[in-house]
């Protein structure tokens, strides 16, 4: 599964959130087929691109580990959905829509644009 695949980079960020969510629990394969609502052997087999990647690891009890290179994706994806969600739910968009929305754009922003966006919100 290439690093520039959507579909990674939502896995990626996901086992962040979750990470983040329960306190860095421990997080695996069933955790993120729930949170997703899809198929554990779906996301096992998501989870063995991602580990033959180098992005991933799967720790002695099964857990999610995210490598250096995983983490490093899984937090830009997750800086980009934050700040992109802020700013449409401050332009008025319901919640609910406005996460959806920057989901589906946090991947196919250019740097430059996004860190234009970044700058632009960190100043007002």
């Amino acid at each position: 599964m290439p690093v520039t695949h959507e579909s990674a980079e939502d896995y990626l960020e996901r086992i962040l959130i979750l990470q983040e969510e329960r306190g860095n629990e421990d997080i695996r394969a069933v955790d993120i087929a729930k949170s997703f609502s899809y198929s554990k052997p779906s996301v096992s087999i998501a989870m063995k691109k991602l580990e033959n990647g180098g992005y991933v690891e799967l720790g002695p009890k099964g857990q999610l580990i995210l490598t250096p290179k995983g983490r490093e994706i899984a937090e830009k994806m997750y800086e980009r959905h934050k700040i992109l969600s802020k700013i449409f739910i401050q332009l008025g968009v319901d919640e609910k829509i406005a996460l959806r929305d920057a989901c589906k754009i946090e991947h196919d922003l250019s740097e430059e644009t996004f860190e234009a966006i970044k700058k632009y919100v960190c100043k007002n």
